[in-house]
């Protein structure tokens, strides 16, 4: 058995003798996106803390825990706050929540995120179904492979499931609401970046970029989780205009979007659960 899959089972075990519960379908809540989770029916909710050599979240807003529950009939398992590269974990550090919730039964993974704009055509507070990414951090299958979880050298033509972005592009247009589309690169932070690094990854073909998202894509296509992911454009990245970027920004316009992401994600979620 690898090393990787003998952590994740101690994970596993720590957290059947704490919470009974079997969700269908895992999300991951990004900055300023976290309090969609305190609105649905909740039945049990686990701090990162009181996991067995689980990572803890250190972003500030990123409250760190596991809330268990119900988005209209679906079970569902959510990641109120990340962990990420640059607070100094290792990459498997940073996708072993993305395993553990396969482990717990998830079958479907929803990502999100806030990230900058490099698509000139995109304002802060706008909506991004993620085609594609373009992964600039290490990748999280690096080292001793997890065989249990999934083969040395997975496809990933599919990353963002085809079935699953149609589901959520229709969502969008039967609540009326706007959804860009595009390709998100992950960089690894933690210092935003500069106006020639956006000029070159819009040279790349990226539409959004940010600090996360790309990586758990990765380890969830190559545990067989299908995936889908949101971003919310939180502010034009530096070089697109002269305003200096700031946390506080991020988290402000995340808020003022939430009430439509809220929407956005537990109409998403509801047929998501359908589809299973």
């Amino acid at each position: 058995m690898s090393k990787i899959y003998e952590r994740l089972e101690k994970c596993y075990a720590c957290f059947k003798s704490k919470i009974n519960f079997e969700p269908d379908v895992a999300l991951v809540l990004g900055s300023g996106l976290g309090d969609f989770a305190d609105g649905i029916k909740t039945e049990a909710v686990l701090d990162y803390g009181d996991i067995e050599d689980f990572p803890i979240s250190t972003v500030q807003g990123h409250k760190g825990r596991f809330v268990f529950g119900y988005v209209g009939d679906v079970k569902v398992v959510i990641m109120q706050g990340r962990v990420h590269y640059y607070e100094g974990y290792k990459m498997e550090d940073v996708v072993l929540p993305v395993r553990l919730m396969k482990m717990m039964g998830a079958k479907i993974l929803l990502l999100t995120n806030a990230a900058g704009g490099v698509n000139k055509d995109f304002r802060a507070g706008d909506f991004m179904l993620i085609s594609d990414h373009i992964n600039m951090a290490p990748s999280p299958l690096i080292g001793e492979n997890a065989e249990e979880l999934g083969v040395r050298f997975p496809d990933m033509s599919n990353i963002y499931d085809r079935d699953l972005r149609e589901i959520v592009r229709n969502t969008a247009r039967d609540l009326g609401i706007s959804l860009q589309e595009g390709v998100y690169i992950q960089l690894t932070g933690p210092n935003y970046e500069s106006p020639a690094e956006i000029r070159m990854v819009r040279t790349l073909g990226a539409d959004a970029v940010g600090m996360s998202t790309a990586c758990e894509a990765v380890a969830a296509n190559h545990a067989g989780l299908k995936t889908v992911g949101i971003s919310c454009i939180s502010n034009m990245a530096c070089g697109i205009t002269d305003k200096p970027l700031t946390h506080a920004e991020v988290q402000e316009t995340a808020d003022k979007a939430a009430p439509l992401f809220k929407k956005l994600i537990t109409e998403s979620v509801i047929r998501l659960g359908k589809a299973l």
